[in-house]
């Protein structure tokens, strides 16, 4: 699996985790507000802070919405139109320059997901990767143009099927070999019932699939657990949203992870990362004494003579098997032998004193 360079930043299956606090929507259209998120975000663990770049009308449909009937799944919650939402929701361009600069002085990798062409363009000057949403998974114009630009690619793969992903995955590819793939599901209510469909075993058929590529997880679900389950699987990217606040009023809040559950998910990945280890398996350093002391050995059952032959009910397997005892494998060879010299009742068997 080859790694990929964000920023000062390794990526690859035997480096740290990258956390991602997606600020999104959160800096509340205030830039002193987004700002202050990423000197949060920073302090509590995340490696890299990103927004979306959007225009309203480039990204939706007002009529279309106006249309529909009325606003579905968590939209339906919006006091505004979704058009006028995604109005308030936009990172202005002339931004960019200063969250850069905020992200550079904290010592935290800055980008943001683009939604259209001028978008992608524009943000080029201030990013080493791009971001690609679920929603634009298929839009494969899109995806060639952030391509292009030679830059590494994170791809989320939310609501959208495997031939949606090989042919992502593909057109990506066939310009730019640094691509990170993160399962994704795009529910954003926040309830409970959607840790049922967030499907981590993806990630084993992605790695099948594309054994080379990066993997990671893109999340809206409240804890830890899709987390931990993600990087157990194999995953190295994490994605969610991050605020500050789950009780201020906007569409990407109420699902977000605040400044201490992002600290305890960090705290409890980097402990699992520990805790995943070595795919080896051998007697571990903090393991050598407890081998002795509850591992077994063969002893005398009782005062053995020298020159006796030693037969089964000669033998007791006790703990500790301290250093040079002869081990229980070894019994059957042990049978049949005699004794060098006098034994006690209890001594560990050796090589030395059989013959």
């Amino acid at each position: 699996m080859e790694k990929i360079k964000i920023g000062k930043k390794t990526i690859g299956i035997d480096e740290p985790v990258y956390f991602i606090a997606d600020i999104a929507a959160n800096h509340d259209g205030d830039l002193n507000r987004a700002k202050q998120l990423i000197h949060i975000a920073k302090e509590n663990g995340a490696d890299a802070a990103k927004f979306q770049n959007f225009k309203a009308a480039k990204i939706v449909s007002d009529y279309g919405f106006r249309t529909m009937g009325g606003q579905q799944s968590h939209q339906a919650k919006w006091k505004k139109s979704v058009f006028e939402v995604y109005q308030d929701a936009s990172v202005p361009d002339r931004w960019s320059s200063e969250l850069k600069e905020t992200c550079d002085k904290e010592g935290i990798e800055y980008f943001s997901a683009p939604y259209d062409f001028e978008s992608i363009d524009w943000l080029d000057a201030y990013m080493s990767v791009y971001k690609i949403g679920s929603g634009d998974i298929d839009w494969l114009e899109s995806l060639e143009r952030i391509a292009s630009k030679g830059k590494p690619v994170l791809l989320a793969t939310g609501a959208s099927d495997l031939c949606d992903v090989q042919r992502a995955v593909h057109t990506i590819l066939a310009k730019n070999s640094q691509l990170v793939l993160m399962q994704c599901n795009t529910n954003y209510t926040a309830s409970l019932e959607n840790f049922q469909y967030i499907h981590l075993r993806v990630l084993q058929t992605y790695a099948t699939i594309w054994p080379d590529l990066i993997l990671g997880l893109s999340d809206h679900t409240p804890g830890h657990a899709t987390v931990l389950g993600a990087v157990a699987l194999g995953a190295r990217v994490i994605e969610k949203h991050f605020t500050d606040d789950n009780n201020r009023e906007g569409p990407d809040h109420k699902f977000a992870m605040n400044p201490v559950s992002w600290a305890a998910m960090v705290e409890n990945t980097r402990q699992l990362e520990k805790a995943l280890g070595s795919s080896e398996k051998y007697i571990n350093e903090n393991e050598l004494e407890t081998s002795v002391i509850q591992r077994r050995c063969l002893r005398a059952a009782r005062d053995i003579r020298a020159g006796e032959v030693f037969s089964r009910n000669m033998i007791d397997v006790l703990r500790p098997a301290v250093p040079g005892a002869i081990k229980p494998p070894e019994i059957d060879n042990v049978i049949g032998m005699k004794a060098l010299e006098d034994i006690p009742f209890g001594k560990e068997l050796s090589w030395k004193l059989l013959g």
